[in-house]
């Protein structure tokens, strides 16, 4: 073993861990460790947090307002789609409410500080399109943000991750659904 290897341990002294832990109580979870920054963070998560609102406003309005001869399994999809990103939304919320920050669920500016828009509804064909486009531009979103927090942030790159999984499957069915009541891919593949 190197001279370097027994001088300086792979973990920090254990001594020293609960002396930071004390002085800096405080900072809640964020420890001298974390190499983020936290505001930004948590400005970029109130932008989540938006796009999350603004998703879960849209699937509701579409499980209310869909009408039509196959509508009612859309509805079902609609509203199943809306509960998972509540989910998300919570999520995002508890993440930033940890890193000192307090979500903001104004429902001042929404639009303007979320990643997808709202939408117009319209007939059944045109609710799926927007979904799609909405998870669509969700995933893109996620998977930019996973790549900045890297080792930077890991719980929240690890919480992105897990939301990006649902937002795919979200595409994939909002897809399925469009070429079910379509017949034609809206996208090429």
């Amino acid at each position: 073993m190197s001279d370097n290897a027994t001088t300086k341990p792979f973990l920090t002294d254990v001594l020293e861990l609960r002396r930071r832990a004390k002085e800096k109580i405080g900072q809640g979870p964020v420890t001298d460790n974390y190499e983020g920054d936290v505001e930004q963070t948590i400005d970029i998560l109130q932008s989540v947090l938006a796009t999350e609102i603004v998703c879960v406003l849209r699937y509701t309005m579409h499980a209310v307002a869909a009408v039509g001869i196959d509508s009612e399994s859309v509805k079902d999809e609609f509203a199943e789609h809306a509960r998972e990103e509540q989910e998300h939304m919570m999520s995002v919320a508890e993440r930033i409410n940890q890193l000192g920050g307090t979500p903001n669920f104004n429902p001042e500016g929404l639009s303007s500080r979320s990643a997808s828009e709202y939408g117009k509804g319209g007939n059944l064909i045109e609710m799926i399109k927007e979904n799609l486009i909405a998870e669509r531009i969700a995933v893109e979103h996620y998977r930019e943000l996973i790549r900045y927090f890297g080792e930077k942030d890991p719980t929240t790159r690890v919480m992105l991750e897990g939301i990006l999984s649902v937002e795919e499957e979200h595409a994939n069915d909002m897809h399925d659904l469009l070429v079910a009541h379509e017949g034609t891919p809206f996208l090429d593949k």
